[in-house]
């Protein structure tokens, strides 16, 4: 029986620490000042096209900024292809800035070739 309460125990401890991790890595919304709308054209100089979020390098403002865009899953149901947002591509963004990291955006939109993709 302590051998079972034992197991018991250490599965909860494990399952707790396993939502606490995703929880401190999740980038929810909350983490970005959704009162200051950076609105801005710009180009593309990295892109990496990949889970949990698709993540882009643009200029903004004199500095290279990460952005994180949608999942990838969202952004093929939107029809937004990694091609689409590789390195020199144009592109309009709609973005939040982080309220703590001073390089980094949440992408609410995002225009190329004129087209409007709504990422969240």
């Amino acid at each position: 029986m302590k051998a079972m309460a034992y197991l018991k125990n250490i599965s909860l401890v494990v399952i707790f620490l396993l939502a606490a991790s995703f929880t401190f890595f999740h980038h929810g919304w909350a983490d970005y000042d959704q009162e200051k709308v950076l609105d801005f054209q710009t180009v593309i100089e990295q892109s990496v096209y990949e889970n949990p979020h698709v993540l882009a390098k643009v200029k903004y403002n004199g500095k290279i900024w990460t952005v994180y865009l949608a999942p990838t899953s969202r952004m093929t149901d939107r029809g937004l292809s990694a091609d689409m947002i590789k390195k020199g591509t144009s592109v309009r963004l709609v973005a939040y800035p982080h309220k703590t990291v001073k390089t980094e955006m949440r992408a609410e939109r995002i225009y190329v070739e004129g087209k409007k993709f709504e990422l969240r």
